[in-house]
């Protein structure tokens, strides 16, 4: 049964003491005023760290020698561009970034990887420390010469009283081919301009957090022939905007071919849009069901990004495992804290 909080108990409490005197007063008080259940509610906070379920940290996920920089690799570069002249989201304005590896050279078409959210994959210190995790998996043939673009979803700009506002939910949640051909449309060519990118799909793969995550897949979906892998972080398939119908749509379609790589952990999000857990457990499910190649790793964190950066080297070896001029060795990856999977 949940704990109920009453109003008379909140007020019960006393006013913030003023002097040394206020507070012993206070002390003598407030400690006089509590009955048994009192106390004994009091011992059942003080106590549930030590015998509640097992709460994770960071240091269960640490990041790994290839998330760090290393001796003798050579160094892609990351340059920032913004667009503000959508005609697929008209009236929003985003920053995006390029990733360029150094063994590009431009002679041959590279692979691409887009990644939603993009400023907090893009940094270095952050999450997931994407160009960096490329620079090493590059080096090691781990997977092919990729051009990484980091994409921001869109705000409107402040107005006179109104501060900017996020249209990322809209972008991200909902269903249909609008981020696909945002991509399709405007983003891609203003990257081509610059450097040669693969149109095989079998060279091009997306990734995502939460509502990106989602987004990841529903590109995919509607653009299969563009586009064949999928890295999704505690994804969002839930009722957010309709996502949850996608493990029924999977089980009901012809398979398509697509490569998913999803990850979630124990402790993500249980609201009023559903149980993330369970939506992916139902994703998994059904692209078993379908014969996806796919894989699903459940960890034990809540809705963040420290299990999913943390495995993210392997994610991208499984994902580009079989591509050509790639070496794979699937690497150990860590469920849960000293316990490698």
């Amino acid at each position: 049964s949940s704990m109920q909080f009453s109003a008379e108990r909140i007020d019960r409490f006393p006013p913030l003491p003023s002097s040394n005197s206020d507070y012993a007063m206070m002390n003598r008080n407030w400690i006089g005023s509590f009955s048994v259940r009192d106390i004994g509610f009091l011992v059942l906070l003080l106590t549930m760290p030590l015998f509640g379920p097992k709460v994770s940290t960071a240091d269960d996920y640490p990041l790994g020698p290839d998330s760090l920089k290393q001796d003798g690799v050579p160094t892609g570069t990351v340059t920032k561009f913004s667009w503000n002249k959508s005609n697929i989201y008209a009236g929003t304005e985003r920053d995006y970034w390029i990733y360029v590896p150094k063994q590009y050279d431009g002679s041959t078409p590279a692979c691409l990887m887009v990644f939603f959210d993009g400023q907090g994959y893009v940094s270095e210190n952050g999450h997931s420390r994407v160009p960096i995790v490329f620079d090493n998996l590059i080096h090691q043939k781990a997977m092919p010469v990729t051009i990484g673009v980091f994409v921001n979803p869109g705000q409107f700009p402040s107005t006179e009283g109104m501060k900017p506002r996020s249209n990322r939910s809209y972008e991200y949640d909902s269903l249909g081919d609008a981020p696909a051909r945002f991509l399709m449309e405007e983003i891609l060519p203003a990257v081509s301009k610059q450097y040669k990118l693969t149109d095989d799909p079998q060279g091009r793969g997306l990734c995502g957090i939460s509502s990106g995550g989602i987004c990841a897949f529903t590109v995919a979906w509607e653009r299969p022939d563009s586009f064949s892998k999928v890295i999704s972080y505690v994804g969002s398939f839930t009722n957010i905007r309709g996502g949850h119908v996608y493990p029924a749509w999977i089980r009901k379609t012809e398979t398509k071919p697509i490569r998913v790589f999803l990850q979630d952990g124990e402790n993500d999000l249980d609201n009023l849009h559903g149980n993330w857990p369970l939506a992916n457990r139902e994703m998994a499910a059904a692209l078993k069901f379908s014969g996806y190649d796919y894989r699903f790793e459940m960890g034990t964190e809540g809705h963040n990004a420290k299990h999913g950066g943390a495995i993210l080297p392997e994610m991208l070896r499984w994902t580009w495992r079989d591509y050509p001029g790639v070496r794979y060795v699937e690497a150990k990856v860590i469920e849960n804290k000293g316990n490698p999977k």
